[in-house]
């Protein structure tokens, strides 16, 4: 399957590409944001975002990952990526990410419950994992507005902060997608 755009009321989430790697660059060095990323590091560079961008299309090609570029409709901005991998045992993650520009104005819920839609109705997933670091409770909140109930916790590594940091894993399930937690 090809990689689709898709659009919500206020924004557009397109196949990423190298154009977008001179206004991603800035938003990622931003340490409030890359320590919010498992495998993010501070201080990413040009060449490892053409590496990621590279990974990536071969990942669409087999299916396994659909990374999406979030832009606003209005002026084109690049506000962040929102993306699905698929884990070794079947089933789809959601990530997402945004500039520290774009905090607290709902684009993330809004992307993320777009590329949610589109794993259950497009790839057919019965189910969605996602996970946050406990020091960023506003991704909490956007997963639970979008279904998502508590699945356990963990240390996962984080490149940005050089250590494992505690984290929240859940759950969206077809049924529950969109019922607010």
């Amino acid at each position: 399957m090809s990689c689709c755009r898709l659009e919500t009321e206020r924004l557009l989430l397109r196949p990423q590409d190298a154009d977008d790697i001179p206004q991603l660059l800035p938003l990622l060095n931003d340490f409030d944001v890359s320590k919010n990323l498992s495998s993010v590091p501070h201080k990413f560079t040009a060449e490892q975002a053409r590496e990621f961008m590279e990974k990536g299309e071969q990942d669409l090609a087999r299916g396994e990952a659909y990374r999406f570029a979030v832009t606003r409709k209005a002026d084109s901005a690049f506000v962040g990526g929102c993306g699905l991998r698929l884990k070794e045992d079947g089933v789809f993650e959601i990530g997402y990410w945004l500039g520290k520009p774009y905090w607290g104005l709902g684009y993330a819920s809004e992307a993320a419950r777009r590329v949610m839609g589109f794993a259950f109705r497009e790839l057919k997933a019965p189910v969605l994992r996602a996970s946050y670091f406990h020091d960023n409770p506003a991704s909490g909140r956007v997963l639970a507005k979008l279904g998502a109930v508590p699945a356990g916790v963990e240390h996962v590594d984080c490149l940005a902060r050089g250590h494992a940091v505690y984290c929240h894993k859940v759950v969206v399930d077809r049924e529950n997608f969109g019922r607010r937690r």
